[in-house]
């Protein structure tokens, strides 16, 4: 007969195995929804490692899904925000200042054009209401989404012909944002091609 102790330690490794190996599944759906969501993105890697360690509410369908996105995006957004806020009170040089100066104007309007696309989101019907509404809303999502990557490119293209550690550290930041956003984008527009057209109610 085994000692107690043996027998208490491989009780203990059992309960383990067997709470790692059961319950709702929620987890391992919302990985699913990721992964497959995620193989045609603009940057499939950086699109599964953001969402998958995504620290919100468990995804469960693609409009959650591409709520995330945008939300992860928002995030490094004003992530940079604030590090090119305190870059600008130290720049010296003047054409590297102006740089910056535009960028944290762009960046800002991408902040808010990014809260306008999660505002849409958030009100946007996959499974009712008419197909004009619906239309609208992945309109408004979509077009305030390409507007804040475009900013996010406008802040990169001020720093052409400028080199040194300050464009370095922005070119890093900006590159970061514009990636998670075109995975945001991409998110939103796979609402229209996978979802199809909302449930029409009739009258």
């Amino acid at each position: 007969m085994a000692p107690p102790q043996k027998l208490f330690l491989a009780a203990i490794f059992a309960a383990v195995i067997v709470a790692t190996t059961t319950g709702d599944g929620s987890n391992s759906a919302g990985e699913d929804i990721v992964h497959s969501s995620c193989m045609h993105a603009s940057y499939p890697s950086l699109c599964i490692r953001t969402l998958s360690t995504y620290s919100g509410p468990t995804i469960t369908n693609r409009r959650e899904l591409a709520q995330a996105a945008v939300k992860i995006s928002l995030s490094h957004a004003k992530a940079a925000a604030k590090k090119l806020a305190a870059v600008r009170e130290t720049v010296g040089k003047k054409r590297e200042k102006a740089a910056v100066v535009d960028c944290v104007e762009m960046i800002g309007d991408s902040v808010d054009e990014l809260s306008r696309t999660l505002g849409a989101l958030k009100h946007l019907r996959v499974s009712g209401g008419s197909v004009n509404e619906f239309r609208w809303q992945m309109s408004n999502a979509q077009t305030w989404a390409s507007a804040a990557l475009t900013d996010d490119d406008t802040c990169l293209d001020g720093f052409q012909g400028i080199d040194g550690e300050i464009k370095s550290e922005v070119k890093e930041w900006m590159t970061k944002v514009a990636r998670v956003t075109s995975n945001a984008l991409y998110m939103i527009n796979q609402l229209d091609d996978k979802r199809g057209k909302p449930h029409v109610v009739r009258p």
